[in-house]
């Protein structure tokens, strides 16, 4: 029998010995009915050297103790390809078919969206992606506030960028994790 659209399963065991592979293999197929793709499926180490699983946004992959302890630790980031998804809507959000959107209006509607990208990845250790779209964010904002009129946009005299957004309402991803 086969489900209807895609169905994924991600086992993360300690040891994945081909027993415990044929007794999943056996429950997917036996008890419930399920047909594996034999091709799509695989078996990844990560305790192997540049090994990574990516799954449902998130890379998953053993990197070394930033203390320079002898050991390593499960590190979960989102994946490269949920960064880019999340530049590409942040792209579109801030594009020039919006300029004629009231800021407060734009600002809202962008902190909504960081929001929820912001919850849905704070799993793990997100603080480095967060880093980056904020500053992705940023930039973008300013050139949709520059772009808006002929004249050049400039934060009030004395005030920093960063200060004018925060000022604007625009949300701060990056010391929120877990947030």
């Amino acid at each position: 029998m086969r489900l209807p659209g895609a169905t994924h399963l991600v086992a993360l065991t300690k040891q994945m010995g081909s027993e415990t592979v044929e007794f999943i293999e056996s429950r997917l197929e036996g008890k419930f009915q399920l047909e594996i793709n034999r091709e799509k499926t695989r078996v990844v180490d990560l305790r192997e050297e540049g090994a990574s699983l990516n799954f449902l946004g998130y890379t998953f992959r053993y990197d070394r103790d930033l203390k320079g302890r002898d050991r390593k630790y499960l590190n979960v980031v989102p994946s490269n390809k949920a960064i880019q998804r999340e530049r590409e809507k942040l792209r579109e959000m801030t594009d020039r078919h919006q300029r004629h959107k009231p800021i407060p209006v734009l600002i809202g509607e962008l902190n909504r969206h960081l929001k929820g990208w912001m919850n849905y990845f704070s799993f793990g250790y997100p603080s480095s992606a967060y880093c980056e779209i904020e500053r992705y964010v940023r930039d973008r904002l300013i050139q949709h506030l520059q772009r808006r009129s002929q004249r050049p946009y400039r934060p009030p005299q004395g005030e920093l960028w960063l200060q004018h957004l925060a000022r604007l309402g625009l949300i701060r991803l990056s010391g929120t994790a877990h947030a």
